[in-house]
């Protein structure tokens, strides 16, 4: 397989246009930046002047979705999302797409909208397209996976100061992320910290986004990828990873020694308690029972309150840190963000206005949407100090 040196003349004075040939195919590779309105323009020459037999495009449906439906967030089943413990996933999408905005906001272009651009030009054309990008969800549950114990704490922290960095864009700035995938780069930072994470982000969707574009029928194909993808697509397409696919598109289970400490856990506590009972009579079981309600309860309680959750999920906060800190299965956090949504269900203009509200500290107590997240991890947080405080003391206590 070569690159040809043919291509279309709307594309021919354009470096980010790469044509790759493959047993008798032809596959048009658009290397985009997500806030560049000269990338929207690239991409609708591309389609227009190539006419190709399908349009690949670097989205799965929820992206899609989202771009399509601008107002998607309006749509969110919170509750489900909470049953499904899909909270962290939507916080973490709701970050990176916050910091596109914002570049965005200052390039002047919406992000992705050079993608929703080819959906639109091929629809008018009645060319077929595909959606070649991995799940969403699967891509964020394979990186926080694949990361480290220790290390998801910067991932976290890294991710959130994206968030509150006003650092003014300079030109220099401005015209290197007009011609790159402000994505691709933000990961690319964390990488250098966090290679294994660059490699679920970059490297796994770059097989997964080549393969798919070998799987799309027709002789002629254009794919409309961000920038710092088109070299790891080129190398794909020249090797065969089908092999690779079932792997990358899975998301790893627990380990089963995750499950032991978490199962482990609860057993201690409450063998020491009946240990009590045996060695030192039910008053003093009953005693350091009540000591773990109290440990549990008060601080996630105090998370709540500190999320100015509404009382009854203060109150949840307190009666359920005590039970859930006895199994693995649910965490506090996910009971009172459910209450919480239950009692006060974000308004329709929240929605419209998280991505404002998101880089402010003031906005995560005003937007209802956000004081959610707050009530998961605030009393989620309490939980831990509680169950921390109370075992030591009860086992302490039964020597």
């Amino acid at each position: 397989m070569t690159d040809t040196a043919t291509i279309a003349p709307t594309a021919n004075v354009s470096p980010d246009v790469h044509i790759v040939d493959l047993h008798g195919r032809q596959f048009i590779l658009v290397g985009t930046a997500h806030v560049s309105k000269q990338s929207v323009d690239l991409v609708k020459e591309v389609i227009e002047a190539e006419h190709p037999d399908r349009v690949c495009v670097e989205l799965d449906e929820k992206r899609y979705e989202s771009l399509a439906r601008r107002k998607s967030w309006v749509t969110l089943n919170l509750k489900e999302i909470i049953y499904k413990k899909q909270l962290s996933t939507l916080m973490i999408n709701l970050i990176l797409a916050s910091y596109q905005k914002k570049l965005g906001d200052k390039l002047g272009v919406l992000p992705g909208t050079e993608l929703l651009e080819a959906t639109k030009v091929a629809d008018a054309k009645e060319i077929p397209i595909s959606l070649c990008d991995r799940d969403v969800r699967t891509t964020m549950r394979r990186a926080w996976h694949q990361t480290s114990f220790f290390k998801k704490s910067y991932l976290v922290a890294s991710l959130f100061g994206s968030l509150f960095d006003d650092t003014e864009l300079t030109e220099e700035k401005l015209t290197e992320l007009k011609s790159t995938d402000v994505l691709t780069e933000l990961m690319e930072e964390l990488g250098q910290a966090l290679p294994e994470l660059k490699r679920v982000l970059i490297d796994e969707r770059d097989t997964f986004l080549a393969e798919k574009i070998k799987e799309a029928p027709g002789q002629k194909v254009v794919a409309v990828v961000g920038a710092g993808h088109i070299q790891g697509i080129k190398q794909a397409l020249n090797e065969d990873r089908s092999e690779q696919m079932a792997e990358i598109n899975t998301i790893p289970p627990v380990s089963p020694l995750w499950k032991i400490i978490g199962w482990s856990i609860p057993a201690l506590i409450i063998g020491s308690l009946v240990g009590i009972a045996f060695r030192k009579g039910g008053a003093a079981a009953g005693d350091n029972l009540i000591y773990w309600i109290l440990a549990n309860g008060i601080p996630s309680a105090i998370g709540a309150l500190l999320a100015l959750a509404h009382p009854l999920t203060i109150l949840a906060a307190f009666v359920a840190a005590p039970i859930t800190s006895l199994t693995p299965v649910i965490g506090a956090g996910y009971v009172t963000a459910f209450v919480q949504v239950m009692l006060m269900p974000p308004l329709v203009g929240e929605f419209e206005t998280v991505f404002e509200d998101i880089v402010t500290v003031a906005g995560w107590w005003k937007n209802r949407l956000l004081r959610v997240f707050l009530a998961f991890f605030l009393p989620g947080i309490g939980s831990m100090i509680g169950t921390y405080i109370g075992g030591y003391q009860i086992i302490k206590n039964l020597f």
